[in-house]
């Protein structure tokens, strides 16, 4: 089966085109066909497509919305010109969405029927800097493919849907989540889900004794502990600002800095919220810019104070919140990195990991170098009772492997 697989954004379109089904998943044998970007959706969109093995090309369209972005991609994919092994569009048999919010209602992945549309439509206010994009995309396939094309959400909060109630309730009246469901969602549970189970196959073990802490770390960033294969605690919560400082989200703060920020700076609270997501975190911190490894370039090449206080400050919440996890769990058996940060950068590994020898977690400087071999790999000495792991992550193949699960 060929699974298209979208995340849907206010301007931009991802996607990645995965051959699969229930033999290839139990093989472990999935076949990716091809991925991409459409972005500045809304003026002269630029497409950035990589088919395998047929190398990467840039391309631009003039595309109004996410219909016509979709409508794009499709046609190309079953286009001569793609050099995709599809010959119409008849032969792309499902579709995979990210959505970011399943609420309390969607505990799992689900098959998209009207009535889930439908429920999607009414939890808007529960992300609505995401959901409302997520659905377009969902309503542009249909447009563009018809109704008969079978289609499922995968959602980033689902895997922490059975968070225990002490781990996802706050300490407001108990009345603002019965009436609101204020409280803990977690996100970025697709990628602690897949790293969860890539972690299992690769030391063999059961789900019911893998006890880890997954830290997903790039532009946004998130920790979590898992016991039996299940998340039990997470660091983002009613919204993906909170926990880990990231990028350009502030992570963790007293939430009384929103009124002294709004009075003091003559800011409305949408300004307020605006500023603690988008000018905050990494940027915000070293005031240059929130991708990590221009700090780091400027740290080694300026010793620019600002640049090394803003990593200091990002390794020092991470390693937090592992000293805290590490406590939920009385104990784990490895950490877990992943993300574009936590994949590539030896240097703040070492940084959040190199002074936990306390934990039993010691470094192997060989292996956890940067040119250390890329895929899944044990980054701790053997005989480190704690161990570190670096695992990278694939959300979209575990949707595409859901929505083949769903559509049968």
């Amino acid at each position: 089966m060929n699974i298209l697989v979208l995340n849907a954004g206010s301007s931009t379109l991802k996607f990645e085109l995965i051959r699969t089904d229930r033999e290839r998943l139990a093989a472990d044998a999935d076949e990716k066909l091809a991925r991409g970007v459409i972005e500045r959706i809304g003026a002269e969109a630029i497409l950035e497509l990589d088919v395998t093995g047929g190398g990467h090309r840039v391309e631009t369209a003039p595309l109004a919305d996410i219909r016509e972005a979709v409508e794009w991609l499709l046609r190309w994919i079953a286009s001569a010109e793609s050099g995709i092994d599809i010959d119409s569009l008849a032969e792309i048999h499902g579709v995979g969405h990210r959505v970011v919010h399943g609420g309390e209602d969607f505990r799992a992945s689900v098959r998209i029927d009207d009535d889930v549309l439908s429920r999607l439509q009414d939890m808007i206010h529960l992300a609505p800097l995401h959901n409302p994009h997520n659905i377009r995309g969902i309503e542009a396939v249909r447009q563009v493919l018809g109704s008969g094309v079978p289609q499922a959400a995968v959602f980033d909060t689902a895997f922490h849907a059975d968070l225990p109630e002490h781990a996802y309730l706050y300490a407001v009246p108990y009345s603002l989540y019965r009436r609101h469901r204020i409280r803990r969602y977690g996100f970025h549970g697709t990628s602690h889900r897949y790293v969860a189970w890539r972690y299992r196959k690769l030391l063999e073990v059961e789900k019911e004794d893998v006890r880890i802490i997954t830290v997903h770390l790039g532009n946004g960033c998130s920790a979590c502990a898992i016991d039996g294969g299940r998340s039990v605690d997470t660091s983002m919560g009613f919204t993906p600002l909170e926990g880990l400082v990231m990028g350009t989200r502030a992570g963790d703060l007293d939430p009384a800095l929103l009124e002294y920020i709004a009075a003091r700076e003559g800011m409305n609270v949408r300004e307020v919220t605006n500023l603690l997501n988008k000018q905050s975190g990494l940027l915000g911190i070293s005031g240059l810019t929130h991708d990590m490894r221009e700090l780091l370039a400027e740290e080694a090449e300026h010793d620019d104070r600002r640049a090394r206080l803003a990593i200091d400050l990002f390794c020092y919440r991470v390693r937090k919140y592992l000293g805290s996890y590490l406590a939920v769990l009385e104990g784990a058996d490895a950490i877990v990195l992943t993300g574009g940060i936590g994949q590539n950068s030896a240097a703040i590994r070492q940084r959040i990991l190199g002074p936990m020898g306390w934990a039993g977690l010691h470094l192997d400087e060989a292996r956890n170098s940067d040119s250390a071999d890329r895929g899944p790999r044990r980054v701790s000495t053997d005989d480190s009772p704690l161990a570190a792991w670096v695992i990278p992550t694939d959300e979209e193949l575990l949707i595409a492997r859901d929505t083949v699960r769903l559509i049968g």
